[in-house]
């Protein structure tokens, strides 16, 4: 549900919280969750508060509510603390996932690679060895070139 929060919030308050990095990023710099989003703590009624990422409260101010239902936003500069609005955009949570760094991701991309970092072929079973213990993917060539590296003898 997309709402509007300009009747909340206090515009000069909030973006006095703000402090522009040389890199472009707008730094929130009141208080952060845990894993380093900016936190802004709003009253909405008599006794009634709400929580919310002050990255969502800067799109809101600037954008006129928060993203549409199904959207979330998406830091293209990577820097969680970042309320510039340029530096978001407005994408399903799939996306915003498979634009991260999670394992998970890096696994997915691991496992759609085609070469290795020295370009050899990683969709020839020829030159592909499973892992037996992990199921990993190695290169054989890049195995032998580390094994004659070393100092041993690896077919």
């Amino acid at each position: 549900m997309a709402y509007d929060l300009s009747d909340y919030v206090d515009h000069d308050l909030f973006w006095r919280k703000v402090e522009p990095a040389e890199n472009g990023c707008w730094v929130w710099t009141a208080g952060k969750y845990p894993n380093g989003y900016g936190h802004v703590h709003i009253r909405t009624g008599f006794k009634r508060y709400r929580d919310a990422g002050a990255h969502r409260i800067a799109w809101a101010l600037v954008h006129g509510s928060v993203p549409a239902d199904g959207l979330v936003i998406d830091h293209l500069c990577r820097n969680r603390a970042c309320v510039n609005p340029a530096h978001m955009e407005a994408v399903p949570q799939r996306e915003n996932v498979l634009r991260g760094d999670s394992p998970a991701v890096a696994r997915e991309r691991w496992r759609s690679q085609t070469h290795c970092k020295r370009g050899h072929s990683l969709t020839d079973s020829e030159n592909v060895y499973i892992i037996p213990t992990t199921g990993s993917r190695q290169c054989k060539a890049c195995r032998r070139i580390t094994a004659i590296q070393r100092g041993e003898r690896r077919a």
